[in-house]
């Protein structure tokens, strides 16, 4: 799934990362040319590229259960119950809500329907039409809209704008069946990047959220969106924003992660040689990173998200053996940031694994020596 399981706007970005993940490819066998096993994932005990999950950062078997049975049947009833028991204020029904959309979304998508069939997602609209209060279905369907947006239409078109104003009276209208569920707010931000809300009607928006759910991980990293669009703000607004919400994370907290994001979307910006993911900056961003991991709960939704971020740049800066003691906690499931912005996220995660088990062994690391 796109951290949150999903971000457009990212995709910019790939215009100078892919090309430079393919080079780095071409780089797998210099790392350790003594060694044409090295980069074996099952000498670590790592899964082939080929199973791994691209859907989720991390397990959520429920969630997987759910959708499998939703999908296959096309009854909308194990979607609605499970949302109905997932916490309200918890980071797991945002990326849950995220998940169900983006299945009706990829459905409509691959069977937009006709004559003779019916269109993918059908089960959600049915869940719409029969549950019309039901909070969970409306935030799936606002979700749903935001993502068709993005996915379907040009920014800046008639048909883009006409189907974000749809979101967001469909936001208004989760909000008003849940008063206390901050997701259609969160919703809601993605709208506001789409739209180009002015700056006062974003802050609004944004207090409503950290009223119902201040320190939610998934919430912030929407709002940074916002905030390192070019017509919005700069990079210093996007890493005030990042550092500001840092410094007042509570203990335990994810949200200590936040510089590192904020470094990673203007990546663009700023100079890609190698020297740079060892500079101040970055450094900086990393320890933060790994600090907010270390003091996390083991169940937090959000951890896997930032060990994905942390692979990235671990292998980048060349310090190998914390990039695999990352990759022991996550491997099986890509999708996450950076991987979901490639057309082939199994495959750009297995280039960076496959550099991270190379430069282990390059310096003298072996699979009896990790810790698991």
């Amino acid at each position: 799934m796109e951290i949150l399981w999903v971000l457009m706007a990212l995709l910019m970005m790939g215009f100078v990362l892919i090309p430079f993940l393919r080079r780095r490819r071409g780089m797998i066998e210099q790392v350790s040319p003594g060694h044409p096993d090295a980069a074996d994932p099952a000498t670590y005990g790592f899964v082939r590229e080929e199973e791994l999950d691209i859907r989720m950062p991390g397990p959520d078997q429920d969630l997987l259960d759910v959708l499998d049975l939703v999908q296959r049947t096309q009854d909308y009833r194990a979607a609605m119950q499970l949302l109905a028991g997932t916490e309200i204020a918890g980071e797991l029904r945002w990326q849950r809500v995220q998940a169900f959309a983006g299945a009706a979304s990829l459905e409509l998508q691959q069977r937009p329907g006709g004559v003779s069939e019916t269109p993918g997602g059908q089960w959600l609209r049915v869940w719409r039409a029969e549950h019309l209060k039901d909070a969970g279905g409306a935030a799936v369907h606002a979700e749903f809209l935001v993502q068709q947006a993005w996915r379907t239409s040009t920014r800046g078109t008639d048909e883009f704008r006409i189907i974000m104003e749809e979101a967001r009276d469909a936001c208004g209208q989760a909000a008003l069946l849940s008063p206390g569920d901050p997701v259609p707010y969160i919703v809601e931000l993605s709208v506001a990047r789409g739209l180009a809300y002015p700056q006062p009607e974003f802050e609004q928006l944004w207090l409503k959220i950290l009223d119902r759910a201040p320190a939610h991980m998934g919430a912030h990293l929407a709002a940074l969106q916002y905030w390192c669009e070019k017509w919005h703000g700069s990079r210093e607004l996007a890493n005030s924003f990042a550092e500001s919400a840092a410094a007042r994370a509570p203990q335990g907290s994810l949200l200590a992660a936040m510089p590192l994001f904020a470094v990673f979307e203007h990546l663009p910006e700023v100079n890609l040689v190698s020297s740079f993911y060892q500079s101040e900056v970055v450094e900086k961003a990393i320890h933060g990173a790994l600090f907010a991991v270390h003091a996390a709960r083991p169940d937090d939704p959000m951890l896997a998200h930032v060990r994905h971020l942390l692979v990235f740049f671990l292998v980048r800066a060349e310090r190998w053996s914390e990039a695999m003691n990352q990759l022991i906690h996550i491997d099986g499931h890509v999708g996450a940031l950076p991987w979901t912005m490639s057309p082939d996220p199994a495959a750009e995660f297995a280039v960076y694994r496959a550099l991270a088990v190379a430069g282990y062994e390059a310096n003298g690391g072996s699979p009896a020596s990790l810790p698991h």
